[in-house]
């Protein structure tokens, strides 16, 4: 799989901040913690992976809609955003409700 230079430069720079986030932020992995915390209010940012089944990528983008939280399409697979959150499973989305440290909110939230 070739990646552009500045593409893996923005993958890092998430993962980065995705790890920061995981260090001294609140969050929660996986699609029933983020739709709970779509629903209540609490989630600043989701990110969703690219391989996640459409209908449930479509449902979270409408939760957060409804929620006025941004969306961030993770560029890799749920093994990918796995890694980068630092576990050893696989992660098909991620709600940030306290990004701490990070300013993964910011610099997701300009892209859009």
């Amino acid at each position: 799989r070739m990646v552009s230079k500045n593409g893996k430069k923005a993958a890092e720079s998430i993962n980065s901040r995705i790890a920061l986030v995981m260090k001294s932020g609140k969050y929660t992995l996986g699609y029933r913690t983020t739709l709970k915390s779509l629903r209540s209010g609490k989630s600043k940012l989701v990110l969703i992976c690219n391989n996640a089944p459409p209908l449930r990528k479509s449902e979270i983008e409408y939760y957060a809609m409804l929620s006025k939280t941004s969306v961030h399409h993770y560029s890799g697979n749920n093994i990918d955003l796995g890694t980068a959150c630092g576990r050893l499973y696989r992660v098909s989305c991620l709600s940030i409700t306290d990004p701490g440290d990070s300013d993964i909110i910011k610099q997701t939230g300009g892209q859009q």
